[in-house]
């Protein structure tokens, strides 16, 4: 065959492999998409997230195709009465014991966290936020309108080197107008670069807080560390920037890292305004509301030390952390020992703040819904 020829029938090849994968993706993406509540209720995911992808497993997908070969039974239709199943259905559907076929191959398939978010924000129609606070990043710009004395060949600006060059033979007196004739310098040559210019750029912080005292069981926090996942998921999706403050209280509150977090047990008491204290705190001293979008989030069972505590609690969201944020979140988890009591308090206090959005979660199955109520304002 002419090299020619076998170089177009590999590209033919190359074509065909090319778009049975994009057919591949799209039956996998599709798999996804019809699966997603299912993935909203359950940590699967987390443990397979990374910085840009997450591993997301599904049963064992394959292009259909035809195979051929003979067909042992043959292709008639024999006797029998309706509904009875024939040999190869009945030899098929024994399996009780040990068997030498193949078993289910499960598919790791990696997808964007960005195709992820807006598989979510379908799912849920959740709406784009519009961010409030700005702050003004130095960054490179798009144009070479910058000059220096510097650079490679290859960004030298003749116009300035000319320019140069010719003010330089006119001062020496060595310019003849009847025979004009200019050499540049080394001293003479200009070059393009990028000036940096600021530009604004959205930033955001998210809060988590969650309660950890004792009656907050490890299906409560399972169930906070999968909500958080998915928030966070929409987010990035949002803003340039994110940052991820993760902050745990009983009696007292203090910042820890993500791995502590979700895992840390305590067995004290509960008093919310420690928290709520904290958060204000790192607001002042770190995250300036003229430069950030700020979202806190307080996931608790609804036990609060005292009515006392409480009242701080909605006195320091209606004077100081609603003002200063976005939206303040208030997820309540129900365990057996909660009382459930908080999120009506809050709603009693501060149901008409436009600002403050709280939700009961009393197991998995109302994670897509809380998760809604949370995301579904554009704030």
């Amino acid at each position: 065959m002419p090299r020619g020829r076998r170089a177009r029938a590999r590209r033919k090849a190359l074509f065909r492999i090319e778009a049975d994968r994009a057919r591949f993706r799209q039956i996998v993406r599709g798999r996804i998409r019809s699966d997603l509540r299912r993935y909203l209720s359950t940590g699967e995911l987390i443990g397979r997230a990374g910085d840009r992808t997450v591993s997301i497993p599904l049963p064992q997908i394959e292009l259909p195709r035809f195979t051929f070969g003979q067909n042992p039974k043959g292709g008639s239709a024999g006797e029998g009465e309706k509904g009875s199943a024939s040999e190869a259905d009945t030899a098929e559907g024994e399996g009780a014991g040990a068997g030498d076929q193949e078993g289910q191959h499960i598919l790791e398939v990696e997808v964007e966290l960005d195709e992820l978010a807006e598989m979510l924000g379908d799912e849920l129609q959740l709406p784009n936020i519009e961010p409030r606070g700005k702050r003004e990043l130095a960054h490179d710009g798009g144009r070479y309108n910058g000059k220096r004395t510097a650079g490679p060949d290859s960004l030298r600006w003749f116009r300035w080197t000319y320019r140069n060059a010719l003010k330089r033979t006119i001062a020496s007196g060595l310019w003849d107008p009847a025979a004009p004739h200019v050499v540049p310098v080394r001293e003479d040559f200009r070059f393009r670069v990028k000036k940096s210019c600021p530009e604004p750029d959205s930033s955001a912080v998210v809060f988590h807080m969650m309660d950890v005292s004792g009656s907050m069981g490890r299906e409560q926090k399972e169930v906070v560390r999968i909500k958080a996942f998915w928030i966070d998921t929409w987010l990035r999706s949002q803003y340039k920037n994110l940052e991820v403050v993760y902050i745990v209280h009983d009696a007292v509150a203090k910042v820890v890292d993500q791995h502590t977090f979700f895992h840390l047990r305590e067995s004290g008491g509960t008093k919310i305004s420690s928290a709520y204290e904290l958060c204000l705190r790192q607001i002042q001293e770190r995250f300036r509301p003229e430069d950030w979008n700020i979202y806190p989030f307080h996931y608790s069972d609804g036990d609060n030390w005292s009515a006392r505590d409480t009242e701080h609690c909605v006195s320091m969201l209606r004077d100081e952390l609603l003002p200063r944020v976005n939206q303040f979140c208030y997820g309540q988890v129900k365990s057996a020992h909660g009382s459930g009591q908080f999120r009506k308090d809050l709603d009693a206090a501060l149901g008409s703040e436009e600002l403050l959005v709280t939700a009961s979660i009393n197991d998995r199955a109302d994670i897509p819904e809380a998760i809604r109520s949370f995301l579904g304002k554009g704030r």
